[in-house]
Order: C-alpha cells, then structure tokens, then sequence
C-alpha cells in the first residue's frame, strides 16, 4: 500500500529532526570546554559527569557558566530552528532527540550527562510557560532544600502538569512527560541517595568529593556480565 505523498513528507522531516537534534545535542560542551581550557578530561574527576555541574569541580565558574550554557543552548537551539522553519511537531522531535543526544553522545560510548540543563532549554523553547514553570520550580526547590537533584526531580516532575493544566499544549505536554521519565532514570543514584539522606547539597564541596568518590569505587568494583 502506497502512503500518501504529504504523511511521507511528515515522516522524512520528523526523521530529519531527529538525527539533526540527536547530533546537536551530542555535542558535549563540558568536555571541550575543559579539554581546550587545558584542565584534562573532565570524565576522570568528580562525578565522571560531562556537564556543568562537574566542570565546576575543577574550580573555573566561567566554564562551569559556559557549558550550563551550552547545555541549555543546544536543546533549545534544536528545538527552535525546527519549529520555525519546518513545524511545531519537528522541533518537539529535534528537541526530544538534543537531549538523548546529550545522555547518550555517540562519540563518547553513549555515556554523557543528565540531561537536565538541556531538557530545561529544550522545554522553554517549547513552551515557555511550561520552560518559566520548570525553572521557577527548580529555583524554588533548591532555595528550601538546597539538593539540586531534587530540585531538577521535581521541576521535570512539575513541567508535563504546566503544558497540560497551565499552558494547554498537548505537544508539549508529551514531550516534558518523555523527557521527565528518561531524566528521572538517569539520576538513579541520587534518588537512593536523596532516600539514604546521603546526597550532597549544594555547595557541600566535602560531602560532594566523598560521594563521588564513593561512587566511582562501587562502579569499578562492580562486575561486568
């Protein structure tokens, strides 16, 4: 059965933001950043993490500042250009991919960040109501409580019920809810911590260090199947 010609089209453009926004989003900033800024390879200090939060461990507040913005830029970028030059759906697809991309970089072994800062640009150029509710939420949480996964945790949580309740876009909505399942996924570990009541807080440099530490040695000595 042949499809109709305009249902082809849609798929093809729908594929092409895919691949656009997972590659863009693949780009990791934290990384380069830190390799040209000649501090090494920021995947063999502190978390292991390639984005902001972990380029801020080597001490450069610029470079932590500039691949936040870089993170939040490439999902947003993504989204944008799709949007605006081919359609609403497309960049929902080409922002949806930006931040697999950044999770799961093909260069680096499919192991890259969390995808928080790039879900949050990817969001906001989505919807900004639904982006300013994320980012509100995030801020607030992190004032009270001072964790920032949980205030990440709770703003992707908070966002798909903006885009429905708030903002009325269904696209939207989808799209935050995606992003809020594989992100939640992601931070696993935090999650066990935040439970054991063992996840640093912001700005608790030691308990941050003895952490990771703690961490990289369980993963190197657990076994590999």
């Amino acid at each position: 059965m042949e499809l109709d010609p305009a249902y082809k089209a849609l798929l093809m453009s729908l594929q092409i933001a895919t691949v656009c926004g997972y590659l863009l989003g693949s780009i990791p900033f934290g990384l380069v950043l830190t390799k040209m800024a000649g501090l090494g390879d920021i995947r063999k200090i502190g978390s292991g993490n390639i984005g902001a939060t972990n380029v801020l461990r080597t001490g450069n507040k610029t470079l932590a500042l500039l691949t936040l913005i870089g993170d939040c830029g490439k999902g947003a970028a993504a989204a944008l250009l799709f949007t605006h030059f081919v359609g609403p759906e497309q960049g929902i697809f080409a922002g949806a991919a930006a931040v697999v991309g950044h999770m799961f970089p093909l260069w680096l072994r499919f192991k890259g960040g969390k995808g928080v800062a790039t879900t949050l640009g990817t969001l906001a150029a989505v919807n900004w109501v639904m982006g300013l509710v994320a980012a509100l939420t995030w801020l607030v949480m992190a004032v009270i409580f001072r964790y920032s996964s949980l205030s990440a945790l709770v703003a992707l949580a908070v966002a798909p019920l903006a885009a429905f309740y708030i903002a009325h876009d269904t696209g939207a909505g989808w799209l935050a809810l995606f992003l809020a399942v594989i992100v939640w996924g992601a931070h696993h570990t935090n999650i066990r911590r935040l439970i054991k009541g063992t996840e640093p807080k912001i700005g608790d440099k030691k308990k941050a260090a003895a952490q990771d530490a703690a961490d990289t040695e369980t993963e190197t000595e657990m076994p590999i199947n």
